[in-house]
């Protein structure tokens, strides 16, 4: 095992070439002396910022790193922005915040020269040095949330107490694994699991995100390895890819943001080898409790430096954690397991008024997954012509698309809020449904009210009512910057655009894969209004049901005229039995701010 450093002096230790900091490959890999030129080059630009808050938003895990530490020594505040869209990015201006790394005219890193300054560091004072992150924003808007680095170090020490000898491996085994992560250290589970822990730990994290089954199978197969992911991304594991090799160097696999059907849990250790790790906790208490589930019932069991006790029926935590010793009520209701454990019972805080009447949301998400119809639900307050009114946003079961199917949508809406009606008073029965093949999810692997929202107000004309099939498949977004995102399109029969395109062979119009690249390219950039024309449109292959498509696109300045924009796109799938990409389609869509703009 490597030694433990302590984050507070780790930029301030003589440069260690051998100690493996950043991962790529067995020939690329970055170390704690690298580590150290890149921090000077970025203390260097901070210190002659007068700003003190800044914002730091970088792709790269190692320059994020870098950064951070370069930041604190600087003796700036850090704020970690969940995601680098225009409102994040205006909202970080307004309130005077320096933008550092990859958010658009942010400050960057000076030149890695020979000439670079010698900083003498001193430690960092823990309780001094701070941060600012954002909940994610699955139960409304994000809310900032201020850290000191002794909190962060307290939940470094537990993690390493509670899991650092299982991580270790055998004793003969003396390689350190890899950290891959399939979520953004933007947010505070991957900034702890990607970046923080192994820095002190002494474990190489991987540089990039691993958004497909086979990278995951092929990189945590490659060496010994650690996988931090969330209920979502497990739930899209695939069987194509071989992983035989990943489930011989795999040593952990991490769960959190939410939680993790047991079903999920036990899909994932049959896949991977490893039974996942749940991790319970919040933006607000940091961890509080971990489980490795043998049964849909496993208790909770609590970190070494955690207490708890219920506040009425909700679970309450004392520990380093928080921002002093009080106690700390959830809005999670809880009840006791065992002698030190707890089990979960539901958000508390999900309890919205229709026409003055309270309900609890979380108890229509609960009934509606005790149907043998309904997979996953999510339930919010929607706007009707009639006020405001429940809406649900579901994945069906099997059984669940053959009930729908088979019967005319009012036959169907009705046999779901029947299901309802024992437990849920007329007023809270929903008005408005949303069926998907898969819940949107944001690079944390959550399902922000934002993502679900939006599946209501950008449907077709008649907003009434969804349809009764759908034209566009369901958008699950695997990553979403200012300028790339990522999305994969679940391609199935039941989608109207494939009516008389062919009876025979249904092959997916091009019309259809171009509309929907322009439509999403628009929700995801800040496209001009002015479309002028289209370049270097190709269809390589046809798309048949049972397609999963994946769309790539890029929003850049025009390379030849400064005035306009190019938005990018690509389709393509995988072909499980090659383990390669199948080009689709690709082109390029050109826009304009100018009035005078013309088509071509």
């Amino acid at each position: 095992m490597a030694e433990w450093w302590s984050l507070s002096s780790l930029a301030c230790r003589p440069p260690d070439a051998a100690r493996t900091v950043a991962w790529q490959s067995d020939a690329q890999h970055l170390s704690h002396a690298d580590l150290l030129v890149r921090t000077g080059c970025w203390q260097r630009a901070l210190a002659q910022q007068p700003q003190s808050h800044c914002a730091l938003y970088l792709n790269d895990p190692f320059e994020f790193a870098a950064a951070l530490l370069a930041a604190w020594h600087a003796g700036k505040t850090v704020v970690i922005p969940g995601d680098d869209r225009p409102d994040t990015v205006h909202a970080l201006r307004t309130a005077g915040h320096l933008l550092v790394g990859d958010l658009p005219a942010a400050l960057q890193a000076c030149p890695d020269d020979a000439g670079a300054t010698a900083w003498n560091r001193q430690a960092l004072n823990p309780s001094a040095a701070r941060m600012r992150l954002y909940t994610s924003g699955s139960q409304g808007q994000p809310e900032a949330i201020d850290k000191r680095l002794d909190q962060l170090v307290s939940e470094l020490d537990a993690l390493e107490e509670a899991f650092g000898k299982v991580l270790a491996g055998p004793a003969a085994e003396n390689a350190q694994p890899i950290v891959w992560t399939t979520v953004s250290h933007q947010h505070i589970y991957g900034l702890l699991f990607l970046v923080l822990w192994p820095l002190a730990a002494g474990r190489p994290f991987g540089l990039r995100r691993l958004l497909y089954p086979q990278d995951l199978a092929a990189c945590l197969g490659a060496c010994a390895s650690v996988l931090v992911s969330t209920p979502a991304h497990l739930r899209r594991l695939s069987n194509p890819p071989d992983w035989t090799q990943a489930r011989q160097q795999l040593r952990g696999v991490f769960s959190s943001g939410g939680p993790l059907p047991f079903e999920v849990s036990r899909f994932a250790s049959t896949v991977l080898g490893q039974t996942p790790i749940e991790v319970f906790g919040s933006s607000e208490t940091g961890g509080i409790a971990w489980r490795q589930c043998t049964s849909a019932q496993d208790p909770w069991q609590l970190f070494s430096d955690v207490q708890w006790r219920l506040d009425g029926a909700c679970l309450a935590v004392r520990s380093p954690r928080l921002p002093d010793a009080q106690w700390w009520t959830t809005s999670d209701r809880a009840e006791p397991a065992g002698p030190h454990g707890f089990r979960l019972l539901g958000r508390a805080d999900r309890i919205v008024k229709i026409e003055e009447k309270r309900v609890s949301l979380s108890t229509i998400e609960q009934q509606l997954l005790k149907t043998p119809w309904v997979q996953e639900a999510k339930a919010l307050v929607v706007d009707t012509p009639v006020g405001a009114r429940v809406g649900v946003v579901a994945v069906l079961t099997p059984a669940g698309r053959e009930q729908q199917a088979s019967r005319s949508r009012r036959v169907w809406l009705d046999l779901l809020r029947h299901a309802l009606a024992h437990s849920v008073q007329a007023v809270a029965l929903p008005k408005r449904w949303r069926f998907v093949d898969a819940l949107p999810v944001n690079a944390q692997g959550k399902s922000p009210e934002s993502l679900l929202r939006a599946l209501f107000t950008a449907q077709t004309a008649d907003r009434t009512r969804a349809p009764e099939r759908p034209e566009m498949p369901a958008v699950h977004w695997l990553q979403r910057s200012a300028t790339e995102s990522l999305a994969t399109l679940d391609i199935h029969s039941g989608l109207t655009v494939f009516d008389g395109h062919f009876e025979v062979v249904p092959i997916l119009p091009g019309v259809a894969q171009l509309d929907w690249a322009l439509t999403l390219g628009r929700e995801c950039f800040a496209i001009p209004p002015r479309f002028v024309r289209l370049e270097a449109l190709k269809f390589f292959r046809p798309v048949q049901p049972g397609t999963v498509l994946y769309l790539a696109l890029q929003f850049r300045p025009h390379l030849a005229d400064a005035a306009l924009c190019s938005l990018g796109f690509r389709l393509y799938s995988h072909d499980a039995t090659t383990q390669s990409e199948r080009e689709h389609a690709s082109g390029r869509s050109i826009w304009s701010h100018a009035p005078g703009a013309v088509h071509a």
